[in-house]
């Protein structure tokens, strides 16, 4: 039997033996090609991404809207780890690991709710409240630090409306994008937005599938039909340079400042998180992403009239995000194990809207129900190929070059 002293060694030592199994696969990368089936399919692999990779960066948990009040609470989970996301009732919102102090049960078996008095944990009854701090513990002895067992933290960042957590402990700096989502979400009036409707799509595929799968269009024409009625993404750039320089003349002549950045660009910048916007338009006469172009609830931010653009933005690996003049998205890619992820989506509507009065929901979600639903069949097809013994991937297209290799280049560079 392995003594307790060693096993911080042994520990290491495994550590060190994956590395040396790992290496060799992420140095066979070519440049320029998807990854190899291991890449997508072994648990090692999946394990060094969430501790070096997923667990360092910043994810998007959701909306401010979703813990308005004090007591208000949804929980998150991003490689099995679940977190809490409340409001105190000092009004802070904070994400508190989902793990109790005594015998590590979950505290909190809800997805959503409201809790003012706090939580208790089911199994033993001990009690914390809204902060995090532990109130009760049943039958502890006198000498018992309380205060030595609070829930623990993780970091929490509200931008635009937008909640990030991170599990690193000095995870990277948000600076860049902050200025970022000031120009995009900002300008979209997401800080003054609420969740109208949310979906989870499970799918049976690696998590890089699915954000790959999300940074190029040039899956579009094929697989989305209903999307590129209405929007111009599924043609090659060159096709859409008018439609684009038109439409940055009607956001200039509205007063709004919408940059492109280029994407994972500020990757290079010392302690940034990765961050990027684009500025998109629709196909003539269309003003929003709805099945017929047509407005589907109340103008949001800046803007006095509808008008034909979507801006995109990401942050960091999993957070993606798109808005039009009358409603927005956010897109979060969740890793559960090496070959299943979450998707969930989220509407935001102007503040105070009233489905039924001001936006018909049905109307409002179909059109990226249906995109979603069918982004879950077609990633689902990418893995199970994928896992073929004659899987033998071809170049990225010109089309997937911007956004879908530089993630993959960004990834391998921090893995290696």
């Amino acid at each position: 039997m392995r003594e307790l002293g060693n096993v911080g060694e042994f520990a290491r030592r495994e550590s060190a033996a994956t590395d040396e199994r790992i290496a060799p696969i992420l140095a066979a990368q070519r440049p320029g090609y998807p990854l190899s089936t291991r890449c997508y399919s072994d648990p090692e692999i999946f394990e060094r991404e969430a501790e070096r990779f997923l667990l360092y960066h910043w994810h998007c948990a959701g909306h401010e809207s979703q813990a308005s009040e004090p007591g208000q609470f949804f929980t998150v989970e991003i490689c099995g780890e679940s977190v809490i996301v409340v409001r105190g009732k000092d009004r802070l919102v904070r994400a508190l690991i989902n793990v109790c102090r005594h015998r590590g049960s979950r505290v909190c078996g809800a997805s959503a709710g409201k809790s003012p008095g706090g939580f208790v944990c089911p199994y033993h009854g001990w009690s914390y409240g809204l902060d995090g701090r532990l109130r009760a513990a049943r039958q502890a002895p006198p000498d018992f630090d309380r205060a030595a067992h609070a829930l623990k933290p993780v970091h929490l960042r509200v931008i635009e409306g937008l909640i990030f957590i991170s599990f690193a402990q000095d995870p990277p700096a948000l600076d860049d994008v902050e200025q970022v989502l000031r120009a995009s979400a900002g300008v979209h009036g997401w800080g003054d937005a609420e969740v109208a409707h949310r979906e989870t799509y499970s799918i049976r595929a690696n998590w890089k599938l699915a954000v790959e799968n999300y940074m190029e269009c040039y899956h579009c024409s094929p697989a989305h039909a209903e999307y590129s009625r209405v929007h111009v993404d599924h043609r090659p750039w060159e096709l859409n340079r008018e439609a684009i320089e038109r439409l940055r003349e009607r956001s200039r002549s509205l007063g709004i400042d919408i940059r492109d950045v280029d994407h994972w660009a500020t990757r290079a910048r010392s302690g940034q998180e990765a961050v990027m916007t684009a500025r998109s338009t629709l196909v003539e006469g269309a003003v929003s992403g709805s099945s017929d172009g047509a407005p589907v609830a109340p103008l949001m931010g800046q803007f006095q009239s509808y008008e034909g653009g979507v801006t995109y933005f990401d942050v960091g690996p999993t957070s993606d995000f798109l808005a039009y003049s009358d409603h927005g998205l956010i897109y979060r890619f969740v890793p559960r194990t090496v070959t299943s992820t979450d998707m969930e989506v989220i509407w935001l509507v102007r503040r105070g809207a009233r489905a039924g009065v001001d936006y018909d929901l049905e109307r409002l979600t179909w059109l990226w129900r249906v995109t979603s639903a069918a982004d879950k069949r077609i990633i689902e097809l990418n893995q199970e190929g994928i896992n073929s013994r004659y899987y033998d991937p071809g170049a990225y297209t010109a089309m997937e070059q911007p956004y879908t290799r530089r993630f993959i280049d960004w990834l391998l560079a921090e893995l290696a």
